[in-house]
């Protein structure tokens, strides 16, 4: 996976040029795995990040939604978080139903399925990377991947 830089190279223009490398290796992975021809990703690329701005737009609101201390609420107010956490997983649902007809507009129903596969492999080895770069493990509380 040579197409994914180093996560955090000290001097790499700070967070938003991180991210900005991190966005075009991305784009060269998936570009990759799913082999684009050069019709598709110009139709594909902007439909794909329509979806993501609207995906990282629903992430953002439900980490909003989040409390580190439930029992700093009222039992009001957990069951109001809760509800507002589901009906925004619902809407992740609902979008992903909808770009999924979207990208089959675009893409062939194969290459659809390795678009969320090629998703998931960059996704795990930016975390692997990051990791390795903190010294451990990623720490996430329940799992055992």
């Amino acid at each position: 996976m040579a197409a994914i830089p180093a996560v955090a190279q000290p001097g790499a223009g700070g967070r938003q040029g991180r991210m900005s490398q991190l966005e075009n290796a991305k784009i060269a992975y998936i570009t990759e795995k799913i082999s684009l021809t050069q019709d598709q990703a110009q139709r594909f690329w902007p439909v794909y990040n329509e979806f993501t701005a609207k995906r990282r737009d629903l992430n953002r609101r439900m980490r909003e939604t989040r409390t580190n201390d439930p029992d700093a609420l009222s039992e009001a107010q957990v069951k109001e978080s809760l509800t507002q956490a589901l009906a925004l997983r619902q809407q992740e649902v609902n979008l992903e139903k909808e770009y999924f007809d979207k990208f089959q507009k675009v893409l062939n129903i194969r290459q659809v399925g390795k678009l969320y596969q090629a998703e998931r492999q960059f996704t795990k080895e930016v975390i692997r990377r990051v990791a390795d770069h903190r010294g451990g493990p990623p720490t996430t509380p329940g799992t055992s991947d």
